[in-house]
């Protein structure tokens, strides 16, 4: 059996919404379902969302501190510019969704299920994705001081012009996840890196951890 000697890249379609009916965030509320709605500005910070559903949706230029998205679905939606400091959506659903031009402090999103998303030009101080499943996610120039990929499962990952200070892979499961476009700090458990790809310069950087971690000594 021959091995692929390519990184898989993430299969994205373009997102393409039918015409939205404008809807104040005001409106919005637990175990709601929302289908084809636009909800522009407003603040939902404090707000208990828990199990809501949006499918082709917009949801733009938000303040959301503190707004609670446990167990929501996010199917075929867009979130834009969107000003989180702290955000709760862990065992939610996003599926066929694009974040862009956010500024999110905390993103909790643990034990969730993320499939065929686009994370765009946005900066997130801490990205909890601990017990995760990733597949065909594209993240796009974005910041990310703290990533958490702990006991993670990720298919078809790829970072194109990302930064990120720092990344824990304690028990990742990784498949063809591209970190060549990652500016990478340091990295917490670097037997989680087994499916990622690296570059020669990338490589080059982290041999001494690497020899660390392998109990190598290294002397000229």
């Amino acid at each position: 059996m021959r091995t692929r000697s390519t990184t898989r890249r993430p299969v994205l379609e373009r997102l393409v919404l039918p015409e939205l009916q404008d809807l104040e965030a005001d409106e919005l509320r637990a175990q709601g379902t929302y289908d084809a709605v636009r909800v522009s500005g407003g603040d939902l910070s404090g707000r208990d969302l828990t199990g809501a559903g949006f499918t082709e949706c917009e949801l733009l230029g938000v303040t959301a501190h503190e707004t609670v998205l446990q167990h929501a679905r996010l199917i075929e939606s867009r979130i834009d510019r969107w000003n989180a400091p702290v955000l709760n959506a862990t065992r939610s659903t996003w599926r066929d969704v694009e974040l862009t031009g956010s500024r999110i402090g905390a993103l909790d999103i643990d034990d969730t299920e993320i499939r065929s998303t686009r994370v765009v030009g946005s900066k997130l101080d801490w990205l909890n994705l601990r017990a995760s499943t990733l597949e065909d996610v594209l993240f796009e120039d974005c910041v990310i001081e703290e990533l958490d990929l702990t006991g993670a499962t990720a298919a078809r990952v790829a970072f194109v012009n990302c930064r990120a200070g720092s990344v824990s892979l304690a028990h990742a499961r990784l498949a063809d996840v591209d970190l060549r476009g990652l500016e990478l700090g340091a990295i917490g458990n670097l037997e989680g890196m087994k499916g990622a790809t690296l570059d020669a310069q990338q490589v080059t950087a982290l041999a001494p951890a690497f020899a660390h971690h392998l109990g190598i000594r290294v002397e000229d």
